[in-house]
Formats: C-alpha cells, sequence, structure tokens
C-alpha cells in the first residue's frame, strides 16, 4: 500500500541501508499522444501484455490535445481560454461560451474514444458535472467580486488551478472507461480535489488517493493535476503533470519512471539536420536533460527531473509509437566513460540585453539590481555574460516586456548604455566534453561554412558549449556542428541507433 513515503507500495525486503526494490513503474503520457488512444493501447497501454503482464503500472495522464490550451490559453499563440477570458475585463461573459465550447469538445472526444454506449454517457455526464460544476464557482466568484470588498485578481490563481483540472481529470477517467471496456483492471484516481473542502499537501493527497490501490492487480489512472496546498499551477504553470508524474514515483519508489513521447530523444532535429543524420541517444543523464531545458526543449519539467535524481529513480523517456525501441534512459551519473557529444539543441528569438556602465568596474550591486527587474518582468535568462563593464543577459521573451526592462534599467541608471539585439543561440550538449580540440573543431566547422559567431561560451564543467549567432545562420550552424562534432564521430556514439521517426521538439 502506498501509505508514506517510507512505506512503499510493494516493495520487497532490502537490506539494511538499501533502497527497497519495487516491481511497478510509473508512466507518462502526454496530450498529442493520448489523441492517438488506439495506437495508445496497442503500443503503450495494452500491446500483446496479458494477465498479470498488465500490471505494476501507474500511468498519469495530461489532458487531451489542445483542450488545456481552450481552458487557459493558446500555450504557443497566447490565444485566451476560459480562465484568460474570466480575467479579462473586456470579455464579461464570452468565458461561459468558451467554457460551453470546452465541453462540446471533451464529449466529442467520448464519443471518438469509447465505442461502448454506457461508457460514453457515463463519461458525458462526469464532463457535464465538472462543466457546471465550474460554471457555477465562477458565476458565484463574478458576483461577489461585484463588491468592493473583494478583488478578483486575488482568486485568479484558484481559478487557474480549478480550470486547469478539468482536462486531466477528463482524459483519465475517460481512459480507465477504454481500459475497463478492454477487460484491463483499470482504476480513475481522481487527485484534482472536486468537492473536497480539505487542504492536504501534495504528498498526503497522493499517498491517500493510492492508500488502497493494488498495483498488482489494479492499473491506477491519474491525472496529471493534482489539487493541493503548496498550488502546482502556480509554482509550476503548466509543467505540473510531469511534478505529479515524478511525485508519484518518488513516493511510491518505482523502479522506474517512463515518459511516451511522439518522437525519440535525438541527437538534432532531423527536420532540419536530416532524418538519416541523427541518432537516437541511448542513455544520457539529468544534467544533459536540464541543459535541454534550457534550449527550450524539455525531455523532462526541470523541477520533476530533480525529484527523480533525488529520489534516485532512473527516467525512460520512450517514442509511444516505437514500442520495439528502448528509448533514452537517463540516469543519475556524472559524466561519460569516454568523450561524447550527445546532442545539438538550440533557441532561436532570444534577445541579448546588454548593458554597458563605465563605472561599473570594481563597484557590487550593478546585477542584482539587473537580476530584479529581469524577475519582476518575468523574464526567463538563457544565458549570460559579463566583463568589467559590461553585461549581457540573453533573454527568452517579447520585445514589448524587454522595452519595459530598458525603461526601468534607464531611469535606475541613467548614465548607462543600454542595446536589445535579437540573436539565436545553438548549443553542443554532452555528459563530458573534454575531447581535446573540440571547442576548435567546432570553431574550424563554422568557418568553413561562412557563420562567424556573435559570441562563445565555454564553461569548465564541460557539458555545454554555447555560440551566440545571427537569427538568421540557426539553421546552418544547427547542420554544421552536427556534421562536425556528431556524425563525424559514429564510434563515440556507441551504441545508439541512427535515424527515428520525429524529432526533437517542445515536450507537450
Amino acid at each position: 500500500m502506498a501509505k508514506s513515503p517510507s512505506h512503499p507500495a510493494h516493495a520487497s525486503q532490502a537490506l539494511p541501508g538499501e533502497r527497497p526494490m519495487t516491481n511497478h513503474t510509473v508512466e507518462k503520457i502526454g496530450g498529442t499522444s493520448m489523441l492517438r488512444h488506439e495506437e495508445l493501447l496497442e503500443n503503450v497501454l495494452i500491446g500483446s501484455r496479458k494477465g498479470d503482464d498488465l500490471y505494476n503500472r501507474i500511468f498519469v495522464v495530461s489532458a487531451y490535445g489542445g483542450i488545456t490550451d481552450k481552458l487557459l490559453e493558446h500555450k504557443k499563440t497566447g490565444e485566451p481560454g476560459v480562465h484568460a477570458l474570466f480575467a479579462s475585463t473586456d470579455s464579461e461573459w464570452a468565458w461561459g461560451d468558451a467554457l460551453t465550447g470546452v465541453g462540446r469538445d471533451m464529449q466529442a472526444i467520448n464519443a471518438k474514444v469509447l465505442d461502448d454506449t454506457g461508457d460514453r454517457r457515463a463519461a458525458d455526464d462526469f464532463v457535464r458535472e465538472r462543466i457546471e460544476g465550474v460554471r457555477s464557482c465562477l458565476i458565484d466568484l463574478s458576483r461577489l467580486c461585484s463588491f468592493g470588498q473583494f478583488r478578483l485578481e486575488e482568486h485568479l490563481m484558484t481559478v487557474r488551478e480549478m480550470v486547469s483540472a478539468l482536462g486531466e481529470a477528463h482524459s483519465a477517467m475517460v481512459t480507465a472507461l477504454l481500459l475497463r471496456n478492454r477487460g484491463v483492471n483499470a482504476r480513475f484516481v481522481d487527485l484534482t480535489g472536486w468537492r473536497d473542502d480539505s487542504q492536504p499537501s501534495l504528498d498526503e493527497r497522493i499517498c491517500t488517493a493510492l492508500e488502497d490501490v493494488d498495483f498488482a492487480t489494479e492499473m491506477p489512472i491519474l491525472p496529471g493535476y493534482a489539487q493541493c496546498k503548496e498550488s502546482l499551477v502556480k509554482s509550476h504553470d503548466r509543467g505540473y503533470t510531469e511534478v505529479t508524474f515524478a511525485r508519484v514515483a518518488a513516493l511510491t519508489e518505482a523502479r522506474e519512471a517512463v515518459i511516451h513521447k511522439e518522437f525519440h530523444l535525438c541527437s538534432a532535429d532531423p527536420k532540419t539536420v536530416g532524418l538519416d543524420k541523427v541518432r537516437v541517444i541511448g542513455r544520457t543523464n539529468y544534467d544533459v536533460a536540464d541543459q535541454l531545458s534550457n534550449m527550450g526543449m524539455e525531455a523532462i519539467h526541470p523541477r520533476a527531473a530533480k525529484g527523480l535524481r533525488q529520489a534516485g529513480i532512473p527516467l525512460r523517456v520512450r517514442n509511444a509509437f516505437r514500442p520495439q525501441d528502448s528509448g533514452t534512459l537517463i540516469l543519475d551519473e556524472r559524466g561519460a566513460p569516454k568523450p561524447r557529444v550527445d546532442m545539438i539543441a538550440g533557441l532561436r528569438g532570444v534577445f541579448a540585453l546588454q548593458f554597458f556602465e563605465q563605472d561599473m568596474v570594481g563597484v557590487k550591486g550593478y546585477d542584482a539590481a539587473i537580476l530584479e527587474v529581469l524577475t519582476r518582468h518575468k523574464m526567463r535568462i538563457v544565458t549570460k555574460t559579463c566583463n568589467a563593464n559590461t553585461i549581457t543577459h540573453f533573454i527568452d521573451g517579447s520585445m514589448k516586456s524587454l522595452k519595459r526592462v530598458e525603461r526601468d534599467l534607464a531611469e535606475r541608471f541613467p548614465a548607462s548604455e543600454i542595446e536589445i539585439e535579437r540573436v539565436a543561440i545553438v548549443s553542443v550538449i554532452g555528459r563530458n566534453l573534454t575531447a581535446p580540440g573540440l571547442t576548435l573543431r567546432a570553431l574550424q566547422a563554422l568557418s568553413e561554412a561562412g557563420i562567424a559567431p556573435l559570441g562563445m561560451q565555454d564553461l569548465t564543467r564541460r557539458v555545454d558549449l554555447q555560440f551566440v549567432i545571427d537569427d538568421k545562420d540557426y539553421d546552418g550552424t544547427l547542420r554544421t556542428l552536427h556534421a562536425a562534432l556528431v556524425e563525424s564521430d559514429i564510434e563515440a556514439m556507441g551504441q545508439d541507433a541512427p535515424g527515428s521517426e520525429t524529432g526533437l521538439r517542445d515536450a507537450a
């Protein structure tokens, strides 16, 4: 029983000082993959498994693709969803129509996924209850905030939490129904706190929900959102699903954590480099996963990776639609047996914010002041450089927000000179980048390709080598560095298999 972190579910007897061995895995499925339900059944959820082999697996699922965008806001375009419309004073009742539309979309998914009439009716009733429950809450909140003593903005994060929960609860419930119809003893384990007035911690929420689940005979299906006093959406925004997934794995002391994606973890984006040139990464570490996240291409959310690493749980990233491939194993280990480049990744549309102040030399406080302004405007820092009188931050954000940063810094430091330039960053990432002449090889390859870097960082920890380039040179830099450091070093790639169906993309 999963009663507490110190009493993991189905742990076998361990020697003193050893971590108890468990038989189960905790596995996460992303939203885009969820829409391909028949393929998921064939490749992940059931496949060729029968009897006991179906169990000792806990699944944490995201909302079906596109649903969270409609509940919150579109992740890429920013188009407002239910929450954004509710928060906007310009759209007083538009949120209600949007909520109704999400309900229709969910019921359309029910009709597509569920063949059984009774299952569809149960799923539709579930959607109707949750949608109308949220609608009633929002109407009551709107009325309450029409009085001057109550401020709507003070409640918007709670609204975002409640609205977020709709998508994950729906997908978990439908998946459980789908599996039960196929003969699997699946169980929807609700973590969303629906009609629950308690305020447990995340650990308490998970342990209580799994307390009476027998992993050996049941397949728990959990929503990626868990209601708790830590407020996952406030802390992790839309990365909450992977945080829940990692915490479930840690609390139950899973044998392995598995993320099923629509692509392999590759040495570069095959759309840019070429499908015949990339290599599937067979093994790497959490340090590399963090560098990849910094480039905006998450294998796993950094906070989730931290939880798994601290718990000593290996993570496997698999292609959900290539079950014959073992995927990428990510371990808590430093370095590699021999120097190697794992991948070439990058980020376009980065802004270089260059702050020059002649009086900075030997004076403390400038860096802290700049960081305070960047934090206040919620700017994400990709990397930074500095010398005696210049500090440059490379920012992943909008020009509109950066102009506000520039204005605030100019007011605080009137003698400073501030410049903003649009650039791109390409990073050479690996567990052990100590090969002699690696940096020289990279620079020579770029020179021969006619690409002049605007800057370069070669840090002493030797896990990444970063090049700042003109945005127009991004694709060429990616191809050039991959050819020079990966394709020309086949032996260093070891057992990794060449080629993959799809490439390294933004994590869902």
